[in-house]
């Protein structure tokens, strides 16, 4: 059997060893340490995000910016439909009303265009948009971000797949009130879990640490005002991040590099769409994804599976989901023909061009 390939495998950096054994000599392996407010650092220089707190998920950082933003039972609150669940997740916990909103061809991400045509027609304005970057690249952010300020809306952008990410030189995940990363197992940058909540109001960061720590009054004894959460990220996760942290750079121009290949290896197969890469922006192509009009994506999963080749479908709408039947969306079916078609192939950063090219040979006969 050959050696299983991956959709998106950890890559280790190095250094993770070496810092977590300097967490076990100062014997603070628990939630706050040295290696917690050097991650912390590390996404605000690299990202430009004044105020950065790390939390056990991504899903916890957007949970808490919805707490801060006092989003609550009943409040609508506008999502890309086409993401993955934690996006929504955070949502039902506040008992808000998700409302869904399709993507545009551009960028695969949520459309300007709808989300602008959604507000022109709606009788009351939603709280707050949970912008989803896809895959790594950079939804229209600008654009999107200007429509939410236009009509009063809270903008947290789900950077979670796409750390390193940017648009017009600005990172995503600080065009908005909040963004969120992720450093799950899968993603560019892992830690095996947590995740980052970054905004440019500092006041808000505070905030969500005093939520993330059980909101704790500043008493000498264990005094509660409010209700919070356990929600604050290990020290010994977050020496992994800071290791991880010291090579993001190679990490993204090697998923590029794995998308250029595929790229040239299938380029002339006429069925093939790859996700396409807005103007002005550097995704960090997270995962290569892909489309194809005739040959059915179940056929590839399947034969590249018979060679230990990870693939997986583009996410399922939001709004095709049994939990969100009842749910209010605003579609024009691009990301219903994305979902049919669409696959993610293998994009790991530890692969080679030989490991490229013989997944593309296996597409090339199956496209025949």
């Amino acid at each position: 059997m050959n050696k299983r390939l991956f959709l998106s495998s950890p890559h280790m950096s190095g250094n993770e060893l070496k810092y977590i054994e300097k967490v076990f000599e100062s014997n603070y392996i628990a939630p706050l340490g040295e290696y917690v407010n050097k991650f912390e650092e590390s996404i605000r220089n690299y990202t430009g995000a004044k105020a950065a707190l790390a939390v056990t998920s991504g899903t916890a950082g957007l949970h808490l910016a919805l707490r801060i933003l006092d989003i609550k039972e009943g409040d609508d609150v506008l999502a890309s439909t086409f993401t993955f669940i934690g996006s929504i997740n955070a949502i039902i916990y506040q008992g808000a009303n998700p409302i869904f909103l399709d993507s545009d061809e551009a960028s695969w991400n949520v459309s300007s265009e709808i989300l602008q045509k959604y507000l022109d027609s709606c009788e009351e304005k939603p709280k707050a948009f949970i912008l989803t970057h896809l895959y790594g690249m950079s939804a229209d952010i600008e654009k999107i971000a200007k429509i939410c300020k236009e009509n009063g809306i809270y903008l947290i952008e789900d950077a979670a797949e796409s750390l390193g990410a940017i648009f017009n030189d600005k990172h995503t995940g600080t065009f908005g009130d909040f963004g969120v990363y992720s450093f799950n197992g899968n993603k560019i940058l892992t830690t095996s879990g947590g995740g980052m909540l970054v905004s440019n109001n500092e006041e808000y960061i505070k905030k969500a640490m005093f939520y993330s720590t059980q909101a704790r009054e500043q008493e000498i004894f264990y005094q509660h005002e409010e209700y919070g959460y356990n929600y604050r990220m290990s020290n010994v996760i977050a020496a992994i991040g800071v290791a991880q942290m010291e090579v993001i750079e190679d990490r993204i121009a090697k998923k590029r590099e794995i998308f250029s290949w595929y790229k040239e290896f299938l380029n002339d197969i006429d069925e093939i769409t790859f996700m396409p890469e807005l103007i002005n922006s550097r995704g960090n192509r997270w995962l290569t994804a892909l489309v194809f009009e005739n040959t059915s994506y179940e056929k590839i999963i399947n034969v590249l599976e018979d060679i230990n080749v990870e693939s997986r479908p583009l996410w399922k709408p939001m709004h095709l989901q049994p939990l969100f039947k009842n749910s209010k969306s605003f579609l024009d079916g691009t990301s219903e023909k994305l979902f049919e078609k669409g696959l993610c192939v293998a994009s790991s950063t530890i692969m080679s061009q030989e490991d490229v090219k013989k997944i593309c040979n296996i597409i090339r006969k199956e496209c025949r």
